[in-house]
């Protein structure tokens, strides 16, 4: 027993992306500060097929900062799939950022899904938005589900918030790169602590380029981290 959590082993290596539906990515390209060519995108997803990888989720961000429409995204997003010809399914979303333009893009719908009234959406690391209890409400109350990317990497949350969002039936999405190191050691910690309570719903790389998603998996992870990563449902 105490041989097997010593225990060492990679992401790539634990067979997790075999049939891997991926749900947290920025590979439209030249629509934020993920990919920024076709050809870059192309190839991550090519490296992605061969490492196992059957679905992704394209979830370009839309904030004040970014203002990017469904419908542009859309467009887009059907202009690559005519140039890409490998063999992952893709599927296009968003990663909304809690603000005062999802506070309108919301009153009109406007918005693209992760699934059926599924939402992915985001909040500044250091600080609440005074928007987000109010909007997660107004989702929850349409019964709607947000989708919480990456809660390990928000400073400001405590364990008593993060019990309150689940308790509302917020799902949460895991960031690859959290649980292998690679934004600080207190997001690892946090999302080990996280993934130890079973909280999580969902796994995403949130990939901006290849090299950042190729450490996310070969960085040497405990097998039993690994092992608590399979447990995390792989679609909705």
């Amino acid at each position: 027993m105490f041989g097997f959590f010593s225990r060492k082993t990679t992401i790539l290596d634990s067979g997790l992306l075999q049939g891997f539906t991926d749900h947290h990515s920025h590979l439209l390209p030249g629509v934020d500060d993920g990919m920024r060519s076709k050809e870059k995108s192309l190839a991550a997803l090519d490296y992605m097929e061969r490492v196992g990888v059957k679905e992704v989720w394209f979830t370009p961000h839309v904030m004040e900062d970014v203002p990017n429409t469904p419908l542009l995204l859309s467009q887009c997003f059907s202009s690559f799939k005519k140039d890409y010809k490998g063999g992952i399914k893709l599927n296009l979303a968003a990663e909304n950022m809690i603000d005062n333009l999802l506070v309108e893009r919301w009153t009109k719908r406007d918005m693209l899904e992760l699934s059926p009234k599924h939402y992915l959406v985001e909040t500044s690391y250091f600080r609440a938005p005074l928007e987000l209890q109010g909007m997660i409400g107004e989702m929850v109350n349409a019964g709607c589900v947000p989708v919480l990317a990456h809660p390990e990497r928000y400073r400001y949350m405590t364990d008593d918030d993060y019990h309150y969002y689940k308790s509302l039936g917020v799902m949460f999405q895991l960031n690859l790169g959290s649980i292998a190191g690679l934004y600080s050691e207190h997001t690892k910690q946090r999302a080990e602590q996280l993934l130890k309570k079973g909280v999580y719903n969902l796994i995403g790389s949130d990939i901006h380029n290849l090299h950042f998603y190729e450490k996310s998996i070969t960085t040497p992870l405990a097998a039993s981290v690994v092992e608590r990563l399979k447990n995390i449902p792989n679609k909705l």
